[in-house]
């Protein structure tokens, strides 16, 4: 995945009335703050310090200083005294920029034996805060609060986590998403207002005839196909009929082929993410499988089927989830097993599931597919180890995104699969597989999803903010009539709110 300079701006907001002396310390402890979340190592990206705001004219004039920087993906707001919420209105009106109040002291404790007035004027965030979190709330304006002391570690992991989604917010602006061929004819959850999208998120999606891509398969050399395999051969455990001279190489060599052509069209076009579908391969040989595998890997979002929304989901997880643990990919509930106590779903596709969540070093594999009339296709084949998860769905419901996130625990299958060549993984949804799949349905959520082990649910809600999307979490505290009053309480919320 490509690196860019990226830097949130710590900005801090105070009033006059104090004097020289109690501005100039203000400006000094946050410098201080700023420094030390830019050295934490649970902030992953850098802290740039702002000088003091102290009126309208400031506050305003460094919003649209933040909505025309490059670098910027987002403000930290503290309130270290008192500031008069008026002044923050036009800014704030005008910010384009995700924003979150962290609301602490510079203090951590009181100094019970010598406090004085001096030290009440200078340390006001308790109510500083408050005045700040009542403009932000009357303009309505989404945000994320984070409370508590700046050097404690449970805090500053918190303004990690919606740094994270900071980084997908920006990296959604002006991204690029292609889609190989048209939608699988007759689905209806990949379908969607894309224009609508592009208003929301930020990126673009655009159709490309799937000759389109085969002129770039077409423009690959054998060299550049051997060098390819030779990396499979060292990367991957190539079963005996794909290795040099089994019978399956050449099945190798054209699913390299399809990687080389795929990679060369996604980079000279700039995108992010892309989508195939079974249904329109014209010209192909095989379904893409081991080339959207790889892409995957390397932080390419994917949809299979035309699905656009879930490709597109796919990357901003990828984006979030940078340097951390575990993975994320592309899933889909394929399979359920119902035994009574022991219920879980086999979550699979026919080819397209990351090796990001790989347990060990997968095995590369060339097998028929019953489905697309084409070519045995090349596939890596793998296990994915216990932990917590999640999937996540992006829908479009007409009058707005809906974002459903499900928190699970991924589980080891309860026995080998021999005979099932593809990569697939085990979990139990929360709080069980009877509400969490009859929640997500309830919500409408598609078959299609992020699965991530790096991520939390921390996460997605941070992101789904940012965009005002409507956010419908499962978790262990669900019930079905839970979700089902949310659900139309949010329906009411939505259309009444665009008269706010």
């Amino acid at each position: 995945m490509k690196t860019v300079k990226q830097e949130v701006w710590f900005i801090t907001g105070s009033q006059h009335l104090y004097g020289e002396a109690t501005l100039k310390r203000v400006a000094e402890d946050s410098k201080r703050i700023a420094h030390t979340l830019s050295r934490a190592k649970s902030l992953p990206v850098k802290v740039v310090f702002k000088p003091t705001l102290t009126t309208p004219d400031a506050v305003t004039d460094l919003c649209i200083k933040a909505n025309s920087s490059a670098d910027c993906i987002g403000l930290i707001c503290w309130m270290h005294t008192f500031s008069p919420a008026k002044m923050w209105i036009t800014g704030l009106k005008v910010l384009q920029k995700p924003f979150m109040h962290l609301h602490t002291q510079f203090n951590r404790d009181i100094p019970w034996d010598s406090i004085d007035m001096d030290f009440m004027n200078l340390n006001q965030s308790a109510h500083g805060g408050r005045e700040f979190g009542f403009i932000c709330s009357r303009l309505r304006k989404n945000r994320k609060v984070v409370v508590g002391h700046w050097q404690e570690p449970a805090v500053q992991h918190k303004v990690g986590v919606w740094m994270r989604a900071a980084m997908a917010h920006h990296d959604s602006q002006g991204a690029r998403i292609a889609r190989f061929g048209d939608n699988m004819r007759e689905v209806a959850v990949t379908e969607g207002d894309k224009v609508e999208a592009q208003k929301c998120f930020g990126y673009a999606v655009n159709g490309y005839g799937v000759g389109d891509l085969v002129a770039a398969i077409s423009q690959i050399s054998e060299a550049q196909v051997d060098r390819l395999v030779k990396d499979y051969d060292a990367q991957y455990e190539v079963v005996k009929a794909g290795r040099d001279g089994g019978k399956k190489r050449e099945s190798v060599r054209e699913a390299a082929r399809i990687e080389l052509g795929m990679r060369a069209f996604l980079e000279a076009g700039d995108f992010v993410g892309f989508t195939t579908t079974f249904e329109d391969l014209y010209g192909l040989k095989q379904l893409p499988g081991l080339a959207v595998q790889r892409l995957m890997a390397e932080g390419y979002g994917f949809g299979a089927e035309g699905d656009w929304k879930t490709a597109a989901l796919v990357r901003a997880m990828k984006v979030m989830s940078q340097g951390l643990t575990g993975g994320t990919s592309f899933m889909e509930d394929y399979t359920y097993h119902l035994e009574p106590g022991n219920q879980k779903v086999l979550g699979a596709h026919m080819l397209e599931i990351c090796d990001s969540i790989a347990n060990g070093k997968p095995t590369l594999e060339v097998h028929p597919l019953g489905i697309g009339g084409k070519a045995d296709p090349v596939r890596l084949v793998f296990n994915v180890d216990q932990g917590p998860g999640l999937n996540a769905s992006i829908i479009d419901m007409g009058n707005r995104f809906r974002m459903v996130v499900n928190t699970v625990d991924v589980v080891n299958p309860d026995a080998d699969l021999p005979k099932l060549p593809v990569a697939r993984v085990v979990w139990v949804p929360k709080p069980n597989l009877e509400v969490g799949a009859g929640a997500w349905i309830h919500a409408g959520a598609a078959h299609h999803s992020g699965f991530s082990m790096a991520l939390t649910a921390e996460h997605m809600e941070d992101f789904a903010d940012m965009f005002n999307l409507e956010y419908v979490e499962i978790n262990e505290a669900t019930t079905i009539t839970d979700i089902k009053n949310q659900l139309r309480w949010n329906e009411m919320y939505y259309m009444l709110a665009k008269g706010l």
